[in-house]
């Protein structure tokens, strides 16, 4: 991975994306290419006039209307990106980072990848020296975040590798044991992995789930227990409440981004240790045939998205990262040229 897709910073260029903020405070988002114009009802802004000034800057289109140009962040482009499944919110990716510790030449394997929404936050937080592995069970999830982390980056990073298949079987064939710093499980049952993990984390390692239910919660910190291979679990949840702030109007917003999912994390052991004993730890015996119902997909609030919108997410997602392949392409052999 270049420095440029770590860092991208210092004046436009062909290829880079450009967030637009309007007359009326509606954003448009942009890839910079000779010869390419914005058209809105408001007229044409061509991006000749952005190409070669800095974040920050003001364009005026053929109107006379003035627009503001930034470079989107990554929050603004997870937000906005085409999805396949649900994404990590960006204030549940910063916990993540956070409560796994996840540092710059870590070795981490996330399972499922989703969007790629979290493989973004990972690969710009392990850097260059990192390595990031994705499992995801969908080959058209996985061509969906392959297209959206290709789209934001302008190129497939070299340290990150896709694996469409089960991490629960698959993990082992793929890294070798006690190799791994960090793993972040996105997925309906997390405790089907525990094992695998286990075998593949290196000792002080941390393995981090993300649920969206309390039952998925009690499951995964049972199952945890149970192994004795991992530290006592913490658990916990991120609410981001905004506030309007305007002279002395300074209140709460009336909308707040409250529970999208719990963070569970647990730190593996050395060999042969056995961590001290937890009182009244639930026996993995109390859950009957009854209690997997709990765990099933419609009963967690998991929705299917249908064939037909996978595909156009796919396409979607393809056809944006095949421009940014373009227009960096474009602007790498302008940069050459002008050398």
């Amino acid at each position: 991975m270049t420095a440029d897709l770590l860092r991208p910073s210092g004046p436009f260029r062909v290829g880079d994306r450009v967030q637009l903020t309007g007359p009326k405070g509606r954003m448009h988002t942009i890839t910079l290419r000779d010869g390419g114009e914005l058209h809105t009802h408001h007229g044409v802004l061509k991006h000749e006039a952005l190409i070669g000034q800095h974040d920050g800057s003001v364009a005026t289109n053929s109107a006379g209307h003035e627009y503001l140009a930034l470079r989107p962040l990554l929050r603004d482009f997870v937000m906005s990106m085409p999805r396949g499944a649900a994404i990590v919110y960006p204030k549940d990716a910063a916990q993540i980072i956070s409560e796994a510790d996840i540092f710059p030449g870590a070795v981490v394997v996330e399972a499922g990848v989703g969007s790629g929404a979290l493989s973004l936050w990972l690969l710009r937080t392990i850097g260059a020296t990192g390595r990031l592995t994705s499992f995801e069970r969908r080959a058209e999830f996985a061509e969906v975040a392959t297209a959206n982390v290709e789209t934001f980056l302008g190129a497939a990073p070299e340290n990150w590798a896709v694996v469409v298949a089960d991490l629960a079987t698959e993990l082992a064939a793929t890294v070798a044991p006690a190799s791994v710093d960090r793993v972040v499980l996105d997925m309906l049952a997390p405790w089907e992995c525990i094992d695998a993990v286990a075998d593949a984390l290196a000792p002080g390692g941390v393995v981090l789930c993300y649920v969206a239910t309390a039952t998925q919660l009690s499951r995964v910190a049972e199952y945890l227990r149970g192994t004795g291979l991992f530290t006592e679990p913490s658990a916990n949840e991120t609410m981001v409440r905004g506030w309007h702030v305007e002279g002395l109007a300074v209140r709460p917003d009336h909308r707040m981004v409250a529970h999208t999912g719990f963070l569970i994390s647990a730190r593996r052991l050395a060999p042969g240790v056995v961590p001290p004993e937890v009182k009244r730890r639930a026996s993995k015996s109390s859950y009957g045939d009854e209690d997997v119902e709990l765990w099933t997909p419609g009963a967690v609030g998991d929705r299917d998205i249908t064939d037909k919108n996978l595909r156009k997410r796919v396409r979607e997602a393809q056809r944006a990262a095949q421009g940014a392949r373009e227009a960096s392409a474009s602007g790498s052999g302008a940069s050459e040229a002008s050398a």
